[in-house]
């Protein structure tokens, strides 16, 4: 059994017992979160639309962190314009308690 959850902008594929990293969440490690569900998927059956949105994904905090450092480099050729930037996302990340439809 999977579901496809809806956070910050993006989709995700979860089982049960998956950890990964959402965008930031205003919540405490160790609290409990809910996700939007877009769709389930169980033993063949698909469950989109309203009938997925009856379904919960539960989940618990684990960590606050930063993604790896990228690199924004700007520059104008023939200008000895450039501008370097530095940035790092953070991201909570979370374990997958249970799925229930």
């Amino acid at each position: 059994m999977y579901a496809i959850i809806a956070n910050g902008g993006k989709q995700y594929k979860v089982s049960e017992g998956d950890t990964l990293k959402v965008e930031k969440l205003n919540a405490e490690v160790g609290a409990r979160v809910e996700f939007d569900v877009v769709m389930i998927a169980d033993e063949g059956n698909i469950t989109v639309g309203d009938a997925a949105k009856s379904a919960k994904v539960t989940a618990t905090v684990t960590a606050h962190d930063k993604f790896k450092k990228i690199i924004v480099f700007k520059y104008k050729s023939k200008k000895n314009e450039r501008k370097k930037q530095g940035h790092r996302q953070p991201f909570t990340a979370v374990k997958i308690d249970k799925i229930t439809v």
